[in-house]
């Protein structure tokens, strides 16, 4: 496949994946599934049959795209919302998956008669649940849950990947045979605790700096962060470190801190993250034999079967109910313990173990993919039922809020007055100034001092008076351009007043030289000059044109 056909593809399967994700939220099924059915669709099996068995490139670009998906499931956190559960939601994340491993493994081997190795590979690799699969299903039915579930959800499923990780890495350990009891108990501590001092350490640091330098050039802030989350890896990962745990305790700290930007980071780590879950999930379904699975279906659903209605249901009771926790809250946890992403590629790194054990290296990642997909389409459409019927939803509760870009208030804008001895504020108090509703004068830069202003604040000339008011964010309405006046142009000399070659367009700025100019009526048009207009669309707003005059 040449290059040029290779990126035509690709552009075709993120238009299909956009596409697929409005249709998944309208008719209620996971967008995920959809992914993966659509890579199935292009793979050796399907309509395309793109022929494609690479697993050492598909862990690789997987294990990639993973670090973003649990650096912005760290970043994405609001701490306030999890401080209150983080305890509950940190020894689920730990003790819970160890438990629901150990308990899928003992099913594996007992009741399904595999290998007992083989059987805690499995329960090690799918052991964690999917956070982006829980939230894409939240956010879509802006499902709000009672008793700060959401919050206990999204700290355990985006932090119980990195012990999912340590346990697989473990297992194929002990099945390669290259690791004793005394070697377990040192990966066990260099895994958790390398991993999150190293994190720490360089979150503390990326704060640092982001504080005291401040990027020149436009975007470079967002490039700085980037880097961060493939730091907070690698480094780690180098020293035998937990990369997955460092990235994740990175993104918390990052996410809640205050760095500016973030209302740059938030959408670019969206749009990152959202690329990587489709990346992972194309790729999985174009990596899949379908003709395979009927071979290990019947094993799969068994498995599925005992992880979701008796390993995970007791590993939660068992952590929950000590905490009091109301026994609705406990059912829905452990209905909403999705396998995902992280499961499939975990299948994939351990797939030379298993291969020892099976001499089929197949058999393990059909297992996992094949449980995947049952637990994305099946318990993932149900949740907003069963979360309904066990009468744990509520219209108080803001799923947005458990996210650092919520906001509770407003969004504002601010704006700078640069007041002269000409202007009517001059000399006059702030109570006497006729201010409209919703804007409010915040702070008075005076002779490089700020003020504080009140009602008996008194404006003079050359005073900096900054403003706030709502946020105006209609991209439809504010249609921005450029406008040279090169030599020769008829509107050199005449004023901003006279400018009107369209009753629709208003000269909002003059960039002359160095300089900003908000410009007035009677301000008059230079060589050089650079306009900055707006168009207001007919189409978005029914106007009357304004009168022609200063």
């Amino acid at each position: 496949m040449t290059l040029t056909l290779l990126l035509l593809v690709a552009a075709v399967v993120i238009v299909l994946c956009v596409v697929l994700n409005n249709v998944s939220n309208k008719i209620g099924i996971p967008m995920l599934l959809a992914f993966i059915l659509l890579g199935m669709a292009f793979g050796s099996e399907g309509i395309v049959k793109i022929p494609f068995d690479n697993f050492d490139f598909t862990e690789s670009i997987c294990t990639v795209a993973l670090i973003f998906i649990m650096f912005y499931g760290g970043f994405g956190t609001r701490w306030k919302e999890a401080r209150p559960v983080v305890v509950k939601a940190g020894i689920l994340s730990t003790l819970g998956v160890a438990m629901t491993a150990a308990l899928t493994g003992l099913f594996c081997h007992y009741v399904l008669k595999m290998p007992a190795a083989l059987g805690f590979l499995i329960g090690a690799v799918l052991s964690s649940t999917d956070a982006a699969s829980v939230f894409s299903i939240l956010r879509s039915r802006k499902l709000g849950l009672k008793y700060n579930t959401a919050s206990l959800l999204e700290i355990e499923s985006g932090s119980n990947d990195p012990c999912s990780y340590m346990l697989t890495v473990i297992m194929m350990s002990v099945i390669e045979g290259t690791v004793s009891g005394g070697a377990i108990i040192y990966k066990v501590f260099a895994q958790i605790v390398y991993g999150a001092a190293i994190g720490a350490a360089i979150a503390v640091a990326a704060v640092w700096l982001m504080k005291r330098f401040r990027s020149t050039t436009s975007g470079f802030d967002t490039l700085f962060v980037l880097a961060v989350a493939i730091f907070s890896y690698a480094i780690p990962n180098l020293i035998g470190g937990n990369g997955y745990l460092s990235a994740y305790i990175v993104g918390i700290v990052l996410g809640n801190a205050n760095i500016r930007g973030k209302k740059t980071l938030v959408p670019f780590f969206d749009g990152l993250t959202s690329l990587m879950q489709i990346i992972i999930f194309f790729l999985l379904g174009l990596l899949s034999f379908p003709s395979q699975l009927p071979a290990i279906a019947i094993p799969a659903i068994l498995i599925a079967l005992f992880m979701t209605f008796i390993a995970r249901p007791l590993s939660v009771f068992a952590i929950m109910a000590p905490f009091r926790s109301k026994w609705r809250q406990q059912l829905l946890v452990s209905f909403v313990g999705l396998r995902g992403a992280a499961s499939v590629v975990f299948a994939i790194m351990a797939l030379p173990a298993s291969r020892q054990l099976t001499g089929n290296e197949h058999d393990l990642f059909n297992i996992v993919l094949m449980i995947v997909l049952l637990s994305i389409s099946l318990q993932g459409s149900l949740i907003p039922l069963v979360a309904r019927k066990l009468k744990m939803t509520s219209r108080e509760e803001d799923i947005l809020k458990t996210f650092t870009d919520y906001s509770d208030n407003m969004d504002v804008s601010f704006v700078q007055l640069n007041i002269s001895e000409k202007d009517s504020w001059c000399g006059k108090v702030i109570k006497d100034l006729p201010i409209p509703q919703e804007t409010l004068i915040a702070v008075i830069l005076r002779n490089d001092k700020a003020i504080v202003p009140n009602g008996k604040t008194k404006i003079l000339a050359g005073d900096k008076v900054i403003m706030s008011a709502r946020d105006f964010d209609d991209e439809d309405l504010m249609q921005l351009s450029e406008r040279r006046i090169e030599r020769g142009s008829e509107w050199i000399g005449k004023k901003v007043f006279q400018y009107s070659p369209d009753s629709n367009e208003l000269i909002v700025l003059i960039k002359r030289g160095e300089r900003a100019i908000i410009p007035r009526g009677n301000t008059v048009i230079h060589k050089n000059d650079i306009m900055v207009v707006n168009k207001i669309r007919r189409e978005s707003l029914q106007t009357e044109p304004a009168r022609t005059g200063k």
